[in-house]
């Protein structure tokens, strides 16, 4: 039950030490690290967006045990689906499933299935976990794509994951993998981007997906954010910050069609 990963050699090196220069470059220097509740995350390339998500993850202390709630971008599997592998291998070596915390969340959370055609071809998750290797080498992860969740059933699975965190013995980190708005011109996606991010620093999570839905705002892990920033919430977390905040135009110069990316930290 091994997951190989999907976009190595595309969305990141493939080369192992080629990756880790890469991942480190993107972590730079952070010397006094925190620990947060969660964090939200872009996972385009790592040409695109890395830096960021490497400005984010840096400034962090990784706990061995990391929730990954990401978007299902080719609609297969189910629409909560929870990795049935017991590892999932990058260049970097193999990370182990944490298979208790799946069994809890599937059982707390009954729509959601152990199954991989969700996660067969699926980057979302994926790209996050070299970061997350460099910087904690004995990480253990629960990996949970997402589809078409109405709001409440958002709320829903973040009960169960507060339930499951304040069950556990050790600290979890939970981590939404999203990009921002898709393929307008740098001024319009800003706008649209702007929106989303005014509700996310607000500490909102149920006027990110109400603004999202409502303005068709393209962020694709809008859903995983909802649902960390709620468990969060629940948890004790009472800020959202924005640690920055880019887009794909600024990489290639093409302000015509661009993707947002942003990073932030729950505390």
């Amino acid at each position: 039950m091994l997951r190989k990963a999907a976009v190595a050699g595309s969305f990141y090196p493939s080369d192992r030490h080629n990756l880790m220069r890469v991942v480190d470059e993107c972590l730079g220097g952070f010397d006094h690290k925190k620990s947060v509740f969660g964090v939200i995350v872009p996972h385009a390339g790592y040409v695109y967006s890395g830096t960021i998500a490497g400005e984010v993850l840096g400034q962090i202390e990784v706990p061995r045990q990391v929730i990954l709630l990401g978007p299902n971008h080719h609609g297969r599997g189910p629409d909560v689906s929870v990795s049935a592998a017991e590892f999932w291998t990058t260049p970097l070596g193999e990370v182990p499933i944490n298979t208790t915390l799946a069994a809890q969340f599937t059982q707390r959370f009954p729509l959601a299935l152990c199954e991989d055609q969700a996660h067969e071809y699926e980057h979302s998750l994926e790209v996050m976990l070299p970061f997350l290797q460099r910087l904690q080498p004995e990480l253990q992860v629960l990996p949970v794509s997402l589809r078409s969740l109405r709001l409440t059933q958002c709320l829903e699975v973040a009960r169960a994951l507060v339930d499951i965190v304040n069950a556990s013995d050790e600290e979890i980190l939970l981590l939404a993998s999203s990009d921002m708005n898709h393929f307008l011109t740098a001024d319009e996606n800003e706008k649209l981007d702007r929106l989303a991010i005014e509700a996310m620093t607000a500490y909102d999570p149920q006027a990110l997906y109400q603004v999202v839905v409502e303005r068709g705002i393209s962020m694709c892990g809008f859903r995983a954010a909802v649902i960390v920033m709620e468990t969060a919430r629940l948890l004790g977390a009472d800020s959202c910050k924005l640690v920055n905040y880019a887009h794909s135009g600024l990489v290639n110069g093409d302000n015509s069609r661009v993707v947002g990316y942003a990073g932030l930290i729950l505390e």
